[in-house]
């Protein structure tokens, strides 16, 4: 099953999609501007292939995340460089305050 539903976080609105897959569930929080996401995100693809670098990809990934409220609450494991230059997001950041500097 896949749910989308809309999300506000301290004002500002995001979309978070939920697709049930078997034994794991894949989460994502996004807006216009960029994603945070579980664990299943590569992020590296997009920091390592320079096709995929020029495009400023604004992401990250959290691990150990099994809700939509975890991965608002969870440190970020990884984040691309565009995500860093652009927005000033690091790893061990929370999603939420990740999410909130691209609102």
């Amino acid at each position: 099953m896949i749910t989308v539903n809309p999300l506000e976080v301290e004002g500002m609105f995001f979309t978070a999609i939920r697709v049930e897959l078997p034994k794991t569930n894949l989460l994502m929080i996004s807006n216009e501007v960029g994603y945070i996401m579980c664990g299943a995100l590569d992020v590296d693809v997009f920091n390592e292939n320079q096709k995929l670098r020029d495009r400023e990809v604004i992401a990250a990934r959290a691990i150990g995340v099994r809700t939509i409220d975890d991965l608002l609450n969870a440190p970020l494991q990884k984040v691309t460089d565009a995500s860093k230059e652009a927005y000033g997001w690091e790893e061990g950041m929370i999603g939420r305050d990740a999410l909130i500097k691209i609102a």
